[in-house]
């Protein structure tokens, strides 16, 4: 059996709200942990990384890992909102 742990996400823009800048991101996959403590990725096919901004000159881009356990400690991170709860 296995559990999901994490999920992954790429920021891809901003948006303004409330007078604040927010980071847009998009869910790209999430890692799995086996019963025996091992982990593996899973990514979405239809992901394409050359479509994600990139620093000039850089030849990576970053995939943001995002907590999905509940009652962790304040500062860790939110999951990461799927596309369906993005304002475009």
């Amino acid at each position: 059996m296995t559990k999901k742990t994490h999920d992954l996400a790429v920021k891809v823009g901003e948006y303004e709200k409330d007078g604040q800048t927010k980071n847009r991101y998009v869910n790209i996959g999430m890692i799995l942990e086996k019963d025996d403590g091992g982990r593996f990725m899973l990514l979405n096919r239809s992901f394409n990384p050359a479509g994600v901004p990139f620093k000039e000159g850089s030849e990576t881009i970053m995939v943001s890992m995002f907590s999905t356990t509940s009652g962790k400690e304040n500062n860790e991170e939110k999951p990461a909102p799927s596309d369906g709860d993005i304002p475009f």
